[in-house]
């Protein structure tokens, strides 16, 4: 198996003078750039958590709002990820856009979004995907998908009117940034790399040697 392709990148560059006093200005300017670009999964990025013996777990999950300087994803409070945050919640956060060379690392403490907010976006999902949320138990064990089938046929029937509430188990978390970094691919590997810490009077940029 070869495994020694190489990209040269070069499509774009990143000074600091290109980040807004406010990095978030920046982090939803690429969020949309992306989006606009007509990309599949634009706003998907990799969620990085921590289990109570301290062993890192990875996924991917869409970014839904950037609401007042957070990133707000959904999820069952009941899956790994879910009890992961509630047990520690602290978290880490990649955006990879490969058709732009860019990249934005996150790190930062994590909350519940008020359930009246989780209301709102779980009722804005299709009928079948609240279903899902009702007859999936996330991340636990299922003998057979016949059996997952079988589950969401008696979600189905039980919310047969097609009102579908959420669950009390489903809902949102905030990720607030701590650490920033964004990252622009350059030739040669000498990429541009700006790391941007929260402070009390604002955030403090850095730049990087790649």
């Amino acid at each position: 198996m070869d495994l020694h392709s190489r990209t040269d990148y070069d499509k774009g560059t990143l000074n600091m003078a290109d980040l807004d006093d406010n990095p978030w200005t920046t982090l939803e300017s690429w969020v949309q750039q992306a989006v606009a670009a007509g990309i599949q999964d634009p706003t998907a990025f990799h969620l990085t958590t921590l289990d109570r013996d301290g062993f890192p777990h990875g996924r991917v999950v869409l970014l839904r709002d950037t609401r007042q300087g957070e990133l707000v994803f959904y999820t069952n409070y009941e899956s790994e990820k879910g009890q992961d945050l509630l047990a520690n919640p602290k978290a880490g956060a990649t955006f990879f856009w490969p058709h732009a060379d860019r990249q934005i690392r996150i790190r930062g403490t994590v909350t519940k979004v008020p359930a009246a907010e989780s209301d709102a976006y779980f009722g804005s999902r299709p009928v079948a995907s609240r279903l899902g949320a009702w007859a999936s138990d996330q991340s636990r064990v299922v003998a057979s998908r016949e059996d997952l089938d079988a589950q969401f046929q008696q979600a189905k029937s039980k919310f047969s009117d097609g009102v579908v509430p959420r669950p009390r188990h489903w809902g949102g978390f905030a990720l607030r940034p701590a650490l920033m970094e964004f990252w622009q691919g350059r030739p040669s590997r000498l990429h541009d790399r700006v790391k941007c810490v929260r402070t009390e009077n604002g955030w403090n940029l850095t730049r990087l040697q790649p």
